[in-house]
């Protein structure tokens, strides 16, 4: 691995002499396999083997080796999800940086492709509300369909710049979470091609958009509330030095965090600045840095009001049909925007009308169904929702050559379907994949296309 001398010199200076070869003899190996469970989602069918705890997030392990996880329909269906364990270490700092027992309004601000907002959805609780943002549209539309694999029915996903959080959401979250665009020098053993995209002046440039992000974004936080600023990047110029030049702009508290020695996560302090790192010869993970920072003072905003609601109720028949698709329907609320009706809970129907009329959302919350004129559809969030009653739906158990063939928009054998023209719920080990309908001797796959599994079954399945 050939490294720009301008690099080595700065990892000299942050880590000295006698540490800097264990560094750089840590990035020439084999980056570590790590994956995170969904505890909406059980794990019934254990088939990876040779796991090993992450300490610092709750079910999550790092892998022996690394499977084929396309092949696997359970990520498809938002079993788990493949995330690196130093990225992990955000389910930590939630646990002493914030209350998680209080109901908060979150922000992920830079959120594709979605690892760091499945973890903190999983974190807070189910009143509480989390807004998933990309600003790169075709990220957001990855970002979109993550969230919707994982089954969280509070989380709402947009494609807005950081400025408009500050513009037209003031004093609004308790919890921002800025996974700052940044040099990814801690990706370097991963992402090998990044190495030739570095240089001292990509850090500069990366520093400058990373303090208007924090500028733009900071009116949005409540006064007293958490803003977590982290990167995949080692210098200080994009770290420590940037958030210590936001200080003298946006006055705020550094908050010091307390782990356990064994986790070997190298705490810094700069002018009364608390920050974490994760080195690569001192974790099994890539390059991270984190801090948490709390604004002053104490919020007593108000709620913003919406003009004009973009929710409209449904009908009493379809409101009885989409109670009986869900287990626990009396936590939810269907309204109607534009086709798609929403489940969504009473403690949310003014913050997503808000929402709805702030933001560009690209998904909102729960979306159930799609209403059209003759008819009521479910949809794909649906089929993968823990909240869908599966119980009321014809539901067909695949084994995996049918699973990969369904997830590949594959011809379907008109045998794998029962004689009916109702939605039925392709399912892998009891879950939901998506939907399929009989129209006489054809079998329509409602699998959305943009999602589908390009390698051929045989690959997929190893007999190439």
């Amino acid at each position: 691995m050939e490294l720009p001398a301008e690099f080595i010199a700065q990892m000299t200076a942050l880590l000295g002499e006698k540490e800097l070869p264990q560094f750089l003899q840590s990035i020439e190996g084999a980056s570590p396999v790590s994956i995170r469970y969904n505890p909406l989602k059980p794990f019934l069918d254990q088939h990876f083997s040779a796991t090993t705890p992450i300490p610092w997030a709750a079910e999550a392990y790092y892998l022996a080796q690394r499977p084929s996880f396309t092949a696997d329909p359970s990520l498809h269906a938002g079993q788990y999800y493949v995330q690196e364990a130093a990225s992990m270490f955000l389910s930590a700092v939630l646990d002493q940086a914030l209350d998680l027992r209080v109901d908060v309004q979150a922000l992920d601000l830079c959120a594709a492709p979605g690892g760091k907002s499945t973890l903190i959805a999983s974190k807070i609780s189910p009143d509480s509300l989390l807004v998933s943002n990309e600003v790169i549209r075709s990220r957001a539309h990855i970002l979109s369909e993550n969230i919707q694999k994982w089954g969280c029915n509070n989380v709402w996903v947009s494609n807005n710049d950081p400025s408009d959080f500050g513009q037209k959401l003031p004093s609004f979250f308790d919890l921002i979470v800025v996974d700052a665009p940044c040099s990814g020098e801690g990706m370097f053993r991963k992402a090998p091609h990044s190495i030739a995209e570095w240089s001292l002046s990509s850090v500069q440039h990366c520093a400058l958009r990373q303090q208007r992000i924090l500028h733009d974004v900071w009116d949005s936080l409540k006064a007293g509330g958490i803003l977590i600023y982290s990167t995949c990047t080692y210098n200080e110029t994009e770290n420590e030095d940037n958030l210590l030049k936001f200080r003298g702009d946006c006055p705020f508290e550094s908050v010091a965090l307390n782990f356990p020695k064994e986790w070997s996560i190298t705490e810094t302090t700069k002018d009364g600045l608390y920050a974490y790192r994760f080195y690569p010869h001192k974790t099994a993970g890539e390059g991270f840095f984190i801090s948490v920072l709390k604004k002053e003072g104490h919020s007593q905003s108000k709620m913003p009001k919406v003009k004009k609601s973009v929710f409209n109720k449904v009908d009493p028949n379809t409101n009885t049909l989409l109670h009986d698709w869900l287990k626990d329907a009396d936590l939810f609320r269907f309204w109607l925007r534009e086709a798609n009706i929403n489940a969504i809970r009473p403690v949310h129907k003014a913050l997503a009308e808000l929402l709805s009329d702030r933001l560009r959302l690209l998904y909102g919350g729960f979306e159930l169904a799609v209403q059209t004129r003759k008819s009521v559809n479910p949809t794909q969030a649906a089929a993968l929702s823990p909240a869908l009653n599966h119980a009321n739906f014809n539901c067909i158990d695949l084994d995996l050559e049918q699973a990969l063939a369904y997830l590949r928009l594959d011809t379907l054998d008109a045998e794998i379907a029962t004689n009916t023209k109702d939605w039925q719920l392709m399912r892998y080990n009891g879950l939901g994949l998506g939907w399929i309908k009989r129209i006489d001797a054809r079998i329509n796959n409602y699998y959305p296309k943009e999602w589908k599994i390009r390698l051929s079954l045989d690959k997929l399945l190893g007999t190439e």
